[in-house]
């Protein structure tokens, strides 16, 4: 008996339908993290779904969750045959990529469809997440202003991730390129960039790790005249020189300004101890633990207060960083 066009049609949009209600309980139980039924469900029925690259995507998922990575693979195959499949299974792959932290993997899979893609705000912020990890810097700078313009990122989250990747192309820089590359970036760099706290102190930092203290001096000097903050003072005490003459100077300008500020005093008591000045030391460290409790300075004043054989003293001052470490 021949089966009419109508019954035909009647048994193929029942499958359909079908088809479809087993997808969506399968994507349910891939939230709920019921990985086995996820598969089977959505697996049962793709010949008779109208989009079965859901279905094989959601069963790669499933397959991925479950340790099943030959399974996970050929269910990508089946995707791949699938029109327009590309993007979405690249997306899954280096999202998964990501997951168990294989980074390099996720960069390859996502750099492939970038050029395809250029503006696709999900495949812009995974190729973010990678560069940061990878530290990517420069990559990852000229991305972000395409981010911004594709909404994949707010004012404040481009500035800060603006900041970061250019204190990272700094570190990177220095290992590459020493002073002089380090010294050609920053005189390319903004203003508004320029006044940046972590990338002042990168570059402070990096400037003194490979000798240039004079030029360090300079840019912390010119940095902590309006805003004496403690990322760029504690970077003071890490110079290597042995005349502190004109550091001291310029820290205790600051202090006629900024006398509630803790952290400037230690920093003045963290170089009388680099210089032997027990007693100086021990005035400036007093002054700061005034100002707000630190466990580092009440351990430096009792080492100021050993050296001048202020034995007990230094005991109860050991103590209170000891109480104050413990909360």
């Amino acid at each position: 008996m021949r089966m009419t066009y109508a019954t035909w049609n009647w048994f193929s949009i029942r499958k359909q339908r079908r088809a479809r209600r087993m997808t969506n309980e399968g994507i349910i139980k891939l939230i709920e993290g019921d990985w086995q039924s996820a598969e089977k469900k959505v697996t049962r029925w793709s010949n008779s779904h109208d989009m079965p690259l859901l279905c094989y995507l959601v069963a790669a998922e499933a397959a991925h969750e479950q340790g099943k990575n030959q399974k996970r693979d050929q269910y990508f195959e089946l995707a791949s045959k699938q029109e327009g499949s590309e993007l979405a299974i690249g997306l899954t792959k280096g999202k998964q990529a990501m997951a168990e932290g294989d980074f390099a993997t996720a960069f390859d899979v996502l750099s492939s469809l970038k050029h395809q893609y250029p503006e696709n705000p999900r495949l812009l912020n995974l190729l973010k997440t990678c560069y940061i990890q990878l530290d990517c810097w420069q990559p990852l700078l000229d991305m972000l202003p395409v981010l911004k313009r594709v909404k994949g990122v707010d004012k404040a989250e481009y500035h800060k991730l603006s900041v970061q990747a250019h204190a990272g192309r700094i570190s990177e820089l220095a290992n590459q390129q020493g002073v002089d590359g380090i010294v050609r970036y920053w005189d390319k760099l903004s203003k508004s960039f320029k006044s940046e706290n972590v990338i002042i102190q990168t570059f402070a930092t990096e400037l003194i790790n490979r000798g240039a203290d004079n030029t360090a001096i300079t840019v912390l000097k010119e940095a902590t005249l309006k805003a004496p903050t403690a990322e760029l003072l504690n970077v003071f005490p890490t110079l290597n020189i042995t005349d502190w003459h004109s550091v001291l100077k310029h820290l205790k300008s600051l202090e006629k300004k900024f006398s509630d500020n803790g952290d400037l005093h230690s920093v003045i008591g963290q170089i009388y101890m680099l210089e032997g000045k027990w007693s100086d030391a021990q005035v400036y460290f007093e002054t700061a633990l005034k100002l707000r409790p630190d466990a580092h300075d009440y351990g430096q004043l009792a080492s100021a207060l050993h050296k001048q054989n202020y034995t007990n003293a230094a005991n109860e001052v050991s103590q209170k960083a000891l109480l104050l470490l413990s909360k």
